[in-house]
């Protein structure tokens, strides 16, 4: 892989102002902040920070891919964007009708022999057995608590 490109975050004075009164107000979503922190620390500016994305990953205690991905969307996206954190995905994976039957038949089924009960983590284990692929304990819970 060639050499990982380094985004290099200049603030202005505006915007080296409006984030330490953000950040000094607290009056934000704590991801939000989190990224207003972030920005200071890295601002390359003669009055900046300029601390490493190590130490900034260290001092605010996120991870150093999030202060890449935080670095780069300021450089190319702008300041707002680099404040609004994105979503995170959630629920990827949907259960067909198919497994969601093949679910309800296991709970239903005598349990595995030295069981005395199926648990959520058996169920889901049995799935991945018979082929069906990975399927998460939380969402053979979230199928039979429809079912019931």
């Amino acid at each position: 892989m060639a050499g990982k490109r380094t985004y290099n975050v200049t603030l202005t004075d505006e915007e080296r102002g409006l984030l330490r009164s953000m950040v000094s107000s607290g009056k934000a979503a704590a991801r939000k902040l989190s990224h207003a922190r972030l920005l200071l620390f890295a601002d390359e500016a003669t009055d900046g920070l300029r601390r490493t994305d190590q130490e900034i990953a260290a001092t605010l205690g996120i991870g150093l891919r999030t202060v890449e991905r935080v670095r780069q969307r300021f450089v190319e996206e702008g300041l707002e964007s680099a404040l609004v954190p994105r979503p995170r995905p959630r629920g990827a994976y949907k259960i067909d009708p198919g497994e969601r039957a093949q679910i309800i038949a296991i709970a239903k089924s005598d349990p595995p022999p030295g069981r005395k009960r199926w648990t959520l983590r058996l169920i889901a284990d049995r799935l991945v057995a018979l082929g069906r692929g990975a399927v998460s304990h939380e969402a053979v819970r979230q199928v039979l608590k429809k079912a019931a």
